[in-house]
């Protein structure tokens, strides 16, 4: 594999929203809206204006339909000029750390000095779709003209082609296998021996470690954002302090029923949220006198079969690190995105297996242990939330901000991605 860069691209500073649990309905904010909120706040603290970016890359699943290039809207609502270009990047879970790695490639390379980059999502309002049937039919009641032919035409609707596509459900199911997300995460635990319990205990853990977190204010980032009504939202709304086994042990198998293993208390939650982050060159920084939260050293990413989609973090991560010539102890500070409890397990167990490292990594010996104590020290998304096209960059602000607050020098943020990949992006602390 190719060297990364070597002109060094600092992280300058970070803010997100809170991450809003999706309650069965359209949440308060549009994706632009919790961007731009983000977006501001972050400038409000910073000695330049928006006018300054060379530009703004944006990760995002599914924006609105008034939300057209979403990277656009928000860099123009944010008062960067008309003449700021800015672009949208879609890589399912990974957009948010793919508009990261492009800004990051951007300044690397020398062809820009500043860029704005993040991710932002609001799963609530994942459209309803039209069924196949119902778009047809739909055609061809337009294209009647006459009155009778109108009413001839109503009379072939189909009340069964009435019932909408829901978008989010289609989202989290891979076409090229035809499974949902869970149903790999069922399938990889029944291959690496995972019970239900250990899922439940890392869930369990997630939700303590992130509301001690949040008590502590050690949620890296994160300002109030308000609605048009002017209600303030302070804080990720589905940790849940008072999380334990036992109650994650009533909850019923949500995708393989009735005997599975993988329920709501043990997968990442559908939430509504965004992540801004100013990225920027080494002679920009000293120019303007700016703060560094960190450097971004390297960023891999890496495809395999999608039915272990969930091991994407291993495939993207071993490459990163063999790059770097290092090995899994390395690295002081891991964040790694729980879209499953199960799936994060697997992907601890594989990197010891040396039947999976020697045939599917191409190593002569096993990776080895993963440090599970510096994974995920202040919760993950089981608790705090995953909105796929924000999460790639909330993990890589946390882990900057865990790197320094314990004082350490390495970390790397990595994630799964639906289709069967990976994306990990390496990252080092300044003056450490």
């Amino acid at each position: 594999m190719a060297k990364p860069h070597s002109q060094p691209v600092y992280v300058v500073d970070g803010t997100r929203t809170p991450f809003l649990k999706a309650r069965g309905k359209p949440g308060p904010f549009s994706a632009a809206e919790l961007a731009i909120q983000s977006g501001n706040a972050l400038f409000n603290r910073l000695p330049i204006s928006p006018t300054m970016l060379d530009e703004v890359i944006m990760g995002s699943m599914m924006p609105s339909e008034d939300e057209a290039n979403i990277a656009r809207v928000i860099a123009y609502r944010l008062g960067c000029g008309e003449t700021m270009p800015a672009w949208t990047v879609q890589r399912n879970c990974g957009s948010g750390m793919q508009a990261l790695d492009c800004a990051y490639q951007a300044i690397a390379s020398g062809r820009h000095a500043c860029v704005l980059a993040g991710g932002t999502e609001t799963m609530s309002r994942a459209p309803l779709l039209w069924q196949s049937d119902l778009v047809r039919w739909y055609s061809d009641f337009a294209r009647a003209k006459a009155f009778w032919a109108k009413c001839q035409q109503l009379g072939r609707l189909s009340l069964r082609s009435l019932k909408p596509i829901v978008a989010l459900l289609h989202g989290l199911s891979d076409p090229l296998v035809g499974m949902n997300m869970g149903s790999t995460v069922e399938l990889m635990a029944g291959e690496y021996g995972i019970c239900r319990e250990r899922m439940d205990r890392f869930a369990v853990h997630s939700h303590l470690s992130a509301s001690r977190a949040q008590h502590q204010g050690e949620l890296g980032g994160v300002v109030p954002v308000y609605d048009s009504r002017g209600k303030c939202y302070e804080h990720d709304d589905g940790i849940r302090p008072d999380s334990s086994v036992d109650a994650l042990a009533a909850l019923k198998p949500y995708v393989e029923k009735p005997y599975g293993l993988v329920t709501p208390g043990n997968s990442s939650q559908i939430t509504d949220g965004a992540v801004t982050m100013l990225l920027a060159s080494e002679a920009f920084v000293r120019e303007h006198d700016l703060p560094v939260l960190g450097v971004i050293k390297d960023a891999v990413w890496a495809a395999g079969d999608p039915t272990h989609m969930g091991l994407g973090p291993v495939w993207s991560s071993t490459k990163l690190l063999q790059r770097a010539e290092l090995g899994l102890n390395d690295i002081d500070c891991w964040e790694i995105n729980e879209a499953f409890a199960g799936q994060v397990l697997a992907c601890e167990h594989v990197w010891k297996d040396p039947d999976y490292c020697k045939r599917v990594l191409g190593l002569d010996e096993p990776m080895g242990a993963l440090p599970m104590s510096q994974v995920n020290v202040d919760g993950g998304a089981i608790a705090i939330g995953h909105p796929v096209g924000a999460s790639g960059a909330r993990i890589v602000l946390q882990c900057l901000h865990t790197m320094k607050r314990q004082q350490k020098k390495r970390g790397v943020a990595t994630l799964c991605v639906g289709g069967g990949q990976g994306g990990a992006m390496l990252l080092e602390s300044v003056g450490v």
